[in-house]
């Protein structure tokens, strides 16, 4: 599947939640930018760009189950959901493991050990402070 689709699903799956959509998008957006200027390989680059649309998949379950979306809920319910998301995409396993482990991680600021990671947390941050 592409990253077209994959948005389209995402933005599908937000059930018309513009600001998640915004921000979704911007996470991407800075992501994908960040990951090109750094180099990253098409694979990895590609799983980055994943894991950026769906890095807040849990945030309406969070609001539902919490009452907020903090970030160590959303790394809880976001794994299980990100990989329903993506089990019938044509994404690997090798894939949706590494995504998962993103989306998983994505407010976690220490014992980051690779530069998707970094990334990821980096585009989430700029997107949240604009």
């Amino acid at each position: 599947m592409t990253i077209s689709r994959i948005m389209e699903k995402m933005i599908a799956f937000s059930d018309g939640n513009i600001h998640d959509i915004d921000h979704f998008i911007r996470v991407w957006t800075y992501a994908k930018i960040i990951g090109e200027l750094e180099g990253l390989d098409d694979e990895t680059l590609f799983i980055l760009e994943i894991a950026a649309i769906t890095h807040d998949i849990a945030c309406p379950l969070c609001r539902e189950k919490y009452g907020n979306t903090n970030g160590k809920y959303q790394e809880i319910e976001g794994i299980p959901l990100v990989r329903k998301f993506l089990s019938a995409t044509g994404v690997s396993e090798a894939q949706i493991e590494r995504v998962t482990f993103l989306v998983g991680h994505h407010h976690t600021f220490t014992g980051i050990d690779s530069v998707d990671w970094q990334i990821l947390v980096e585009a989430d941050y700029i997107a949240n402070a604009t």
